[in-house]
Formats: structure tokens, sequence, C-alpha cells
């Protein structure tokens, strides 16, 4: 675990001296941005002056102060919000929309995830606001994009996880459909918005002219589909639900052991020969329905079967140190305690400490980025930030304004 809270200087990294407004709720936008944060970019978050971003609220759990009490902050907040400064802006009033107009002028980027049309209302929308700022780039992200007859609808990431198909192909074969258990699409497409924005910057450099980046979570859920989705479009089959079994590659799922349970994945014929000379189970490389992959994918459970008799002969612990020496794919099934102190991930330092203002005495443990550079590390400068903390540094250092000035639009409800 780091405790480096500072590498690199504030604001150092290869998108140092890029500023982005970030209007993003919930999780898909605010994840694009900590991305972009973390390479060195300047994030403001903008938020409603009594509101704020929504997740703030979805707990518990909830960051604890140095009582031991909850905070206001959400561990799902506190999942996206690093290396961000927070602005409060009530944008539907005049005064504030102008206070985030003249924002833009002075950024690189505008991320934000209201639906179709929401921010016409308040002059904010694409049209409008590539008028006044041609060489911005506007990122919106929405549940199906800017175009087509579900894009007026409300969408979330469990409905593009049920619309795209992912959730039929979830669960074991005799349940009923499940759902992966983190928000894979705004995560996804947050992924997605980070790499189209790096485009469009490299774009902008060349050209001088900005562009709107539309993004739909279900866009982004048919689009990693991948095989499945591809395998339905070569062979007209209904991918159906297998549990945690590989829809080509036959012996590749979890299996039980003495004690617990492992992942087993055999991904070529000479794997499984390797395999079955580790067990001395020779004779399954001449049994019908074993010989080749695509007879064990035809023949899926009595090869399953076989291979778990054999590893309910051991622990899993043996099975994992036994196959890594012949090189095949294992894993011992870690809960999420065991995966947050595993060796590797400790190694690679994917959790960090960082000072948080609600408990200045003690660090508050985060998620690291995975993206490793040899030259240019991503810093960790800002714990997520509390509702308005940096309001008045903003206004001061970008647009120069003074303390009378901004008192006067927090008096008034703007700030």
């Amino acid at each position: 675990m780091t405790k480096d809270n500072t590498s690199g200087k504030p604001g150092s990294g290869p998108l140092s001296g890029v500023r982005v407004l970030d209007l993003g709720r919930i999780l898909a936008a605010p994840s694009c941005t900590q991305t972009l944060g973390d390479l060195g970019a300047d994030i403001i978050k903008v938020e409603h002056p009594e509101k704020g971003d929504d997740i703030r609220t979805w707990g518990p759990p909830f960051l604890k102060d140095d009582q031991g009490s909850d905070t206001t902050e959400s561990g799902y907040y506190m999942s996206t919000g690093r290396n961000k400064r927070s602005i409060t802006i009530d944008f539907s009033r005049p005064e504030g929309r102008d206070l985030l107009i003249k924002l833009m002028a002075e950024s690189d980027i505008f991320v934000e995830n209201y639906k179709v049309g929401g921010l016409k209302k308040y002059g904010l929308d694409y049209e409008t606001v590539h008028r006044i700022h041609p060489s911005l780039i506007y990122c919106s992200i929405t549940g199906y994009g800017q175009t087509g007859p579900y894009r007026d609808r409300p969408g979330y990431d469990m409905v593009a996880q049920c619309l795209g198909g992912l959730i039929s192909i979830i669960g074991e074969e005799d349940s009923p459909p499940a759902k992966v258990p983190v928000a894979i699409n705004d995560i996804m497409t947050g992924m997605y918005a980070s790499i189209a924005i790096l485009a469009a910057l490299r774009h902008r450099d060349q050209t001088g002219a900005g562009q709107q980046i539309d993004l739909g979570l279900l866009d982004v859920q048919i689009a990693w589909l991948y095989n499945q989705g591809v395998n339905y479009l070569l062979n007209g089959d209904i991918p159906s639900r297998l549990g945690t079994s590989h829809p080509n590659i036959v012996p590749y799922k979890i299996f039980n052991t003495a004690d617990g349970f492992m992942l087993l994945g055999i991904a070529s014929d000479y794997q499984f020969e390797k395999f079955c000379d580790l067990t001395g189970r020779r004779d399954l490389l001449e049994r019908k329905g074993f010989r080749n992959n695509a007879e064990r994918v035809n023949n899926r459970a009595e090869v399953d079967r076989e291979i778990e008799d054999i590893l309910a002969g051991n622990t899993s612990d043996y099975w994992v140190e036994a196959l890594s020496e012949i090189k095949l794919v294992c894993s011992k099934v870690n809960t999420m305690d065991q995966a947050l102190a595993d060796p590797q991930v400790a190694a690679r330092e994917m959790v960090i400490q960082m000072q948080h203002s609600l408990r200045p005495s003690e660090p508050v443990d985060l998620i690291a980025s995975p993206m490793k550079f040899s030259e240019t590390p991503v810093s960790y400068r800002q714990a997520p930030p509390t509702l308005g903390q940096h309001t008045d540094q903003i206004l001061k250092d970008v647009l120069g304004m003074t303390s009378e000035e901004t008192r006067s639009l927090r008096q008034n409800g703007i700030i």
C-alpha cells in the first residue's frame, strides 16, 4: 500500500495544463474525469450548491470522521472523486449560467451526462456552447445517445445490461438472470469517453476545432459484447447462461476443490495435454469428447465433471501452485478482503492512501489507477473533495474574481 499522495508535481502528467469542466453525475462521467485527473488534468467538478452529486448520498458505507461518525461522503462517491476540485454553481439562474460559460472559456473539455436536451433550456447545449467556444470539446454521456427512438428515456447501467443482452448470459444455466455487481457500463462508458476525449484533443490541437462526443451506455454495452455478440452473428445461436464457464473453451470455469473454489482455464490442446500429464490422466487424451477443444466444447458437461473429480482430490492452494508451475491459467477465488490484500495487488500499489479534510488524523484508503508510465506517472494530488470545497479558489484563480464578488454570489445563492 503506497502512502504517497503527492507523487509528481500538482497537475503534472501527460495532461498537465488541460482543464476539464465536469458536469457529470452518478458514475459514467465522473469515472471518465477521474481518469483524466490521474493523468494530470485540472478537473473542476461543478455541482448544485445544495444538492451536489447524487452519489454523495449513495450509502452506507460513508467515510468516517476522526470520531468514527459517518460524514456526508459515500463510498460510491469516494470511488470517483479523486483529483478533482469542487465548485458549486446554480446554473439554472442566469448569473450561474454566465459563470459556467466563463469557465468554459478557460477550459479545454466539458463533460456532462444530463438527459438529451436537458441543458438546452439553460443555454448550455452543444450548439449554443459551440457557437460561443468553438474550440471546446463537449462530451455528452447519456443512456442511449443523442439519436434513436429511446433517446429521451432515462438510462442507468442496469438498463443497459438488460437491453444490451448481458444479463441474459450471466448466471447458472438453471437459474434466473444475474447482473454484473459493479456498474460496468458506467465504468466502460467512462473509459470510452476518456479515449474519445484524448482523440478529440489531438484533433483540436491540429485544427483548433472542438466537437461533440456522443456516448450512450447501451451503445457501449453492445460494443463490448465482443465474442458473445459475434458468435451469435456468425451462427445465429442465442448464447445461454453458462455460469462461470467459457462459451468457446472447455475446461474454463470455476471448479470445486477439496477446500473451496478455483479457476482453471485450459485454452489449447497442448495445455490440456500438460494438465493430463500433471494429474496422471493421459487416458483422457484418447477418450472421445476430450481429444480437442471442439470436442470438449460439445461435450462440456462430461468434461467438467471429470475435471472437477480430479481437482476435488486436493486443495486450491495445492492446485494453484502445481498448475502455475506448468504455466496453466488458474487462480483461487478471492473474497474482496483477500483481493485487496493480495501480494501482487500490494506490489503493484493498487491501494493508495490520501489525506481527506473530513478525517485529518488518518489517511483514507482508495483504489489506485491501473495505468503505469515509465516517464509520466499518474499523480494523486487531491482526495475526493467535499461539496463546494474549492469554489472561492477556482473563481479567484481561473476567473480572477475578488472575495467581494464571490461573497455577493454566495449571498444571492448563485454559488
